[in-house]
């Protein structure tokens, strides 16, 4: 087997641009897999990395809480803003900030109603329509998976 270490120092070099800790990829019958450890050196980044963690019962509890109808009707609601990628979601442009939207706000095509974070980037997630926000279905720094929906605009 012929090892191509030009695509090896690759993959290595997107790990270390995008501060992932592995890649994998497979072509015909041969795979290449590359990782790397990460070391925590501050105090603050484990507690900062548990918190969506401990946020997850909560976030599955909100949505039973205060609808009883399964997830599975809000997702086909014509208003329903779903999650483009797996990540965790904030409310407000930073820390202490008022939230972009509550239950209630008006909004229009293109305000961002709230932030999904993947991978340290921050990404907008605008509302497609404009109208009322009828729900908000995940809590402030909550983690999301992709299709989640995380508000409904009526």
């Amino acid at each position: 087997m012929k090892i191509d270490r030009a695509a090896i120092r690759d993959l290595a070099e997107i790990l270390n641009d995008t501060d992932l800790t592995e890649i994998e990829v497979e072509e015909k019958d041969l795979k290449i897999r590359v990782a790397r450890e990460v070391y925590q050196t501050t105090v603050a980044a484990p507690a900062a990395m548990a918190a969506p963690v401990a946020a997850a019962p909560a976030v599955a509890a909100v949505p039973a809480a205060a609808n009883d109808a399964p997830a599975a009707v809000d997702a086909s609601h014509p208003g329903a803003v779903k999650s483009p990628m797996v990540g965790t979601a904030y409310m407000s442009p930073e820390p202490g900030a008022a939230n972009f939207v509550s239950v209630g706000s008006n909004v229009n095509v293109g305000d961002t109603i709230m932030i999904v974070e993947a991978m340290k980037v921050m990404n907008p997630i605008k509302a497609d329509k404009s109208g009322k926000v009828s729900q908000i279905l995940v809590s402030d720094a909550a983690p999301v998976e992709f299709g989640d929906v995380l508000a409904i605009i009526e």
